[in-house]
């Protein structure tokens, strides 16, 4: 059945400056951007760090272990934004004066994920006298006592929901704290280390600590190449307080201004520098560093990140390119098989499960997230997909839809039925959770039954929405490239779509699985108007019976860059004959 096609409202009058194309004006006017003021992403505007519930005492914690010698743990988390929130940590209190700073990220094999008893007990042989987490923590409850029983202080850095019991640490600075004053509650793990450090260097500063030492006070702007990357590659909205920070990340990339490490894997992604995106970073560069966590060890991702060597650098990223790409293998053996299990239930759309939770036992646990969002695209409904742990565990990896609070879900869960989950914790639309593996049947019935509640039939039908349709006088490189430097766009803030009939001229496979076309802007008399190139992924026409004349699409203005040559092309999200 294909998805409905929902047109944005046109929004009320805006008052943005009259040289932005009109189209452009509309788009902006749907995502609620109403003035000038609204795309101003100058650093004047970020957002107050005082704001921050114990910012001050995450900043004591650090100044003291600055100033006395001590020594500082960071203990990463292995993704993409764990990996840049490791490196800004990292990078940045070496900047402020720490002369001894180092880093430990669990292998998600062994220890899984989060500040864990285990991975204590392995910080604990590296002396530490401040653990600081980033991207992870909040949940960590037993690892954070088994730290202070040790003698090692705590700081929490997170932005994941905090659960009923907050661990004993010695600070947590965490935007979705309850009574916590920041606007914004979307920033990524990366995004919360990086207000620390501007709150620390604004304390050692009045503490005349910079000069005292002789040392140049850090530009942290520097730090905002990462800052981008792993806000983009955690997928979190895009507020404006984010927006904010991506577009300033990506205007250092774009003139040259970052690490050699983001520069080796755009190269490795065949990216050009100049003009690189918001969805490069969350398709190109992202899954690429993340390839590293899923499949070996993250330390790998890191240290192309840390490294300030352009050669070392891009032999690290040659590396995480093969592993991408033996992550792509894996994922599609795995969903090719998820959709055969799926098929062979022979369900309609009135018996599927409101939620899907896939297991099989032959699964790559690094995997089974990308998995589960792919299902969830496809079926348009929360899936969790689920991998062998040890122990007789299973770990599951959870993606959700727009009107479902996964980990909400997953909570009123634990709650209705004590013990069936072992542990959880997440966002809104992405979850992770452990439960025995002879739990899984009565944990997939709750699953569909707690969603069942309160999800309806209708939330299920899969939609897209479009900024509406462009008349052949828009369709034009000029537009492109208009909204290719507008955003970023990005999760909540999304890249526009538009839909229109098209008169279809040719049609071709290429790559065994693309739909390469030519399209007409129809409804200018058959064989008249401008002819344009089109791209659908991962489709193929194998459905038409006839070869139609018309089509409808919805599809994205994309500019097409080979071997130098710049060319207007439309990236199919969705195409139906008429």
């Amino acid at each position: 059945m294909p998805p409905e096609i929902k047109r944005r409202p046109l929004a009320e009058e805006i008052d943005l400056p009259s040289d932005i194309h009109p189209v452009l004006r509309r788009i902006y006017a749907a995502r609620d951007i109403k003035t000038a003021d609204d795309l101003d992403y100058s650093l004047q505007k970020l957002l107050p760090y005082e704001d921050l519930s114990n910012i001050q005492e995450a900043v004591s914690l650090l100044a003291d272990a600055i100033k006395n010698n001590k020594r500082i743990l960071i203990v990463a988390d292995f993704d993409a934004d764990g990996a840049t929130s490791c490196v800004v940590g990292m990078q940045g209190l070496r900047q402020m004066g720490a002369t001894d700073v180092v880093y430990v990220v669990p292998n998600r094999f062994e220890f899984g994920y989060g500040l864990s008893p285990e991975i204590v007990e392995v910080a604990a042989e590296m002396s530490p006298d401040l653990l600081v987490t980033v991207d992870n923590g909040i949940s960590s409850v037993e690892g954070v006592q088994l730290a202070r029983d040790k003698g090692i202080d705590v700081l929490i850095t997170d932005h994941h929901l905090p659960g009923e019991q907050l661990p004993n640490a010695n600070a947590i600075v965490n935007p979705n704290q309850v009574g916590d004053k920041f606007q914004s509650k979307m920033l990524a793990g990366v995004g919360v280390m990086f207000y620390i450090l501007i709150a620390l260097r604004a304390h050692l500063r009045d503490q005349n600590w910079f000069h005292e030492q002789e040392i140049p006070e850090p530009n942290l702007a520097e730090l905002l190449d990462l800052v981008a990357l792993g806000t983009v590659a955690d997928v979190v909205p895009m507020d404006r307080n984010n927006r904010l920070l991506v577009s300033q990340g990506l205007a250092r990339i774009r003139s040259g201004k970052c690490r050699p490490g983001i520069r080796a894997l755009l190269l490795a992604a065949n990216r050009t520098l100049e003009r690189v995106t918001a969805q490069d970073m969350g398709f190109a560069v992202g899954p690429r560093l993340n390839a590293a966590g899923r499949l070996s060890d993250m330390s790998l991702g890191i240290e192309c990140l840390m490294s300030d060597d352009e050669m070392q650098a891009r032999n690290m990223a040659v590396r995480l390119d093969e592993l991408n790409k033996e992550r792509r293998e894996i994922q599609n053996d795995m969903q090719e098989q998820a959709l055969i299990d799926i098929t062979e239930l022979d369900l309609d759309d009135t018996e599927m499960p409101f939620g899907v939770c896939l297991f099989n036992e032959d699964w790559h646990q690094g995997v089974v997230g990308i998995l589960a969002s792919k299902i969830k695209d496809k079926l348009h409904r929360p899936v969790i997909a689920f991998a062998k742990d040890k122990d007789g565990l299973i770990k599951g990896s959870a993606r959700s839809i727009s009107c479902v609070h996964i980990r909400d879900v997953l909570d009123t869960i634990a709650g209705q039925n004590p013990g069936l989950i072992d542990k959880f914790g997440g966002h809104a639309m992405a979850a992770g959770l452990t439960l025995k593996e002879i739990d899984f049947e009565t944990f997939k019935q709750a699953f569909d039954k707690e969603l069942k509640r309160f999800v309806t039939a209708e939330d299920l039908n899969g939609s897209l929405l479009s900024d509406g349709e462009l008349t052949a006088s828009e369709i034009t490189f000029g537009l492109a490239n208009d909204i290719q430097n507008a955003g970023p766009w990005g999760q909540g803030f999304p890249e526009p779509q538009f839909d229109g009939e098209f008169e279809l001229i040719e049609s071709r496979i290429v790559g065994e699985k693309h739909l390469k076309l030519q399209l007409r802007v129809y409804g200018q008399g058959k064989g008249q108007g401008k002819v344009i190139d089109a791209i659908a992924f991962n489709f193929t026409d194998e459905a038409w019976t006839t070869r139609p004349e018309r089509v409808h699409t919805v599809y994205r203005l994309d500019i097409n860059e080979f071997r130098g040559r710049r060319q207007l092309q439309l990236m199919i999200e969705n195409i139906e004959p008429i």
